[in-house]
Formats: structure tokens, C-alpha cells, sequence
């Protein structure tokens, strides 16, 4: 048996986020809003931190106890307490997959949007499998060949998000230009598929890709790359840092809104997207000339 975790936790965090949220705008104390309702002890505290259940029936009782009159407001958050115990499918893979990894493959799941500045790799939601294997095993130093392995299967499932039939997920990638110009020595023939790869999806309607030229002037993005995960309804929008020893969130309003400006001033300084396909064509073209 896998050695799974009960609760996603960022659904949980996200939910106990949203009814503090709440609470403090109707101007309840947690001992006040747990009186109204019946609740004994630190029930309320634990929810809000992530650290407690809490069943749909609550979520709108609070919600009503708030104040709260927006219909979208119930049905979102009541989803998130009712989704809270599932079990993704990358809950199997709880032996190589890191716990901040595992919140943040949920978080993805749950989303209806990512807009991703790729300074350094291709966005795993684009990769080949074979460009998945080499960049995984460069990047992770302490990883065995079958746990890369077993990564590379993760990243390859997490794109089912951008074909999912009950909506996919809108991606707009914008990708430095000197990312496509890596090579690979044991398997020469990678990029040339990874090329192949951009192209193809490229065509899906939920896909918008941009390069950005070697020669680009100065924007946002030379600070390093990040992911605006947008998610639906009411639920403010979260941003993923990566680094090589973990990922981090930026959560608060004016910090993603920060990320936001960004990604649009990075958008401009790009390559339109007609450009930026004819450039990764002539790349892909010219790699079967070698």
C-alpha cells in the first residue's frame, strides 16, 4: 500500500484561507463565530489552518453566518470541502513525488488556467517524455534511474489537464529562446522531438505559446521564472516559485496581482505568437538537416 496522505493539502489551505477571509470581514472573533454555530473547542482554528475537516453542510452555515449572499461563493467552496478527501491519481506516485509537488499537481488539477514564464526548461505540461527523462535526471542529483523514471511518468500524466473533456486547461507559455536551442548528447535526437512537441500542441485552442528572443530588452522575467496558476470562481489566483530544493506560493492579493503586471509586460516584450511558431519551425527544420 502507497503511503498517501488523507487530504490534499493546498485544497484544505485553500479552503480554511477563503472562511478566515470571510469571518474577518463580517468582524467575527474565531470564539464568537464557533459560539453561533454549536462548536466546541478549536474547531474553527483547525479548519482555517488546514488542520481539520469540515463537511459542505458547515461551509455554508459559516458562509451564512458571514454574510455571505453570492451563490458562486457556496457552490465553490462547498466543492472544495467536498473534494477535500479524494485521493489524485498522482497520490500513487507518494513514494518519489514531494509533498509541496503533490499540493501543487492538485492545485493544477483543480485550475482552469496557468499562464508560465520558462526561462530555463520547457513548461512540463509541453514536454516529451525523453525531454522530461534528461531534464528530470540533470536536475535531480539525489534520484535514483527508476524514481526519474517514475517522474517523468508524473509529468507526463499531469498533461491530461490540457485535453480533459469537462474543459482543459488554458496554458499561455511564454519559453526563452535559448531554451530551445539545448542539446542533448545521449539521445541527440530529443530537442528535435521536443520542437515537434511545441508545434503540435501549439495547435490546440486552449494553447498559447510565445518565444523570447535572445534579443529581447529588459523585462520582469530576468528576475526568474513562475507560474499564475488562475483558478475558477471565486478563488483568488495562486503563484509557484521552483528552485532546486523545493517550491514556494505567493498567495496574498497584491503579490500575485505583482506576477500578474508581469506576465503581461514579459507577454509584450515577446515574440508575437506567429513569430515565435515560425521561429520554433525553422529550428525544428534546420535540427533534421543535423
Amino acid at each position: 500500500m502507497p503511503n498517501v496522505r488523507p487530504t490534499p493539502t493546498v485544497r484544505r489551505r485553500r479552503l480554511g484561507e477563503a472562511l478566515r477571509r470571510y469571518r474577518n470581514s463580517a468582524g467575527l472573533t474565531l470564539d464568537t463565530a464557533a459560539e453561533e454555530l454549536g462548536w466546541i473547542g478549536p474547531k474553527l482554528s483547525r479548519i482555517e489552518t488546514a488542520n481539520g475537516h469540515i463537511r459542505p453542510e458547515d461551509v455554508s452555515a459559516l458562509l451564512a453566518l458571514y454574510g455571505v449572499e453570492d451563490p458562486e461563493v457556496f457552490a465553490a467552496l462547498e466543492a472544495l470541502a467536498k473534494d477535500a478527501r479524494k485521493q489524485g491519481w498522482w497520490q500513487t506516485y507518494s513514494g518519489v513525488v514531494a509533498p509541496a509537488y503533490a499540493d501543487y499537481i492538485s492545485l493544477e488539477f483543480d485550475a482552469d488556467s496557468v499562464r508560465e514564464f520558462a526561462p530555463l526548461l520547457v513548461p512540463g505540461l509541453l514536454q516529451t517524455a525523453a525531454y522530461a527523462r534528461e531534464t528530470i535526471g540533470a536536475g535531480a542529483m539525489t534520484r535514483t534511474p527508476e524514481e526519474v523514471a517514475a517522474l517523468a511518468e508524473v509529468r507526463q500524466a499531469r498533461q491530461a489537464v490540457l485535453t480533459r473533456p469537462d474543459g482543459p486547461l488554458r496554458m499561455w507559455a511564454v519559453i526563452n529562446e535559448a531554451v530551445l536551442h539545448q542539446r542533448f548528447a545521449v539521445r541527440p535526437t530529443t530537442m528535435r522531438e521536443q520542437l515537434r512537441r511545441l508545434l503540435d500542441v501549439s495547435e490546440m485552442p486552449n494553447v498559447t505559446l510565445q518565444v523570447m528572443p535572445l534579443d529581447a530588452p529588459p523585462h520582469p522575467g530576468n528576475a526568474g521564472s513562475f507560474s499564475l496558476v488562475g483558478l475558477p470562481g471565486p478563488m483568488p489566483d495562486v503563484v509557484l516559485l521552483e528552485n532546486l530544493i523545493g517550491a514556494s506560493y505567493a498567495e496574498g492579493t497584491d503579490e500575485v496581482q505583482t506576477f500578474a503586471d508581469a506576465f503581461e509586460r514579459i507577454v509584450a516584450a515577446a515574440l508575437p505568437m506567429d513569430d515565435s511558431l515560425a521561429l520554433i519551425a525553422q529550428m525544428e527544420e534546420r535540427s533534421r538537416d543535423k
